[in-house]
């Protein structure tokens, strides 16, 4: 996962773990903008999420925030 998405994944998630607490589920939709204005970084982020890690369509974000902090 590139830089750019990697940083943005983890504010996003920091920032639903802030408004919801720790037990908010997320989907790798939730780091992009209605409008599919970057469909390659959106496979890339469905690429990481679907393939690399076998992760259900929701997951906690805390989970998702730890394994991108690891570099997983």
């Amino acid at each position: 996962m590139r830089s750019s998405l990697r940083e943005k994944a983890i504010k996003v998630c920091d920032e639903k773990i802030a408004k919801k607490g720790e037990g908010v589920g997320l989907s790798f939709y939730a780091f992009f903008a209605n409008k599919n204005d970057d469909p390659d970084l959106l496979m890339e982020a469905a690429q990481w999420w679907i393939k690399t890690h076998a992760l259900d369509h929701f997951e906690k974000a805390v989970k998702i925030r730890d394994l991108i902090s690891t570099g997983k």
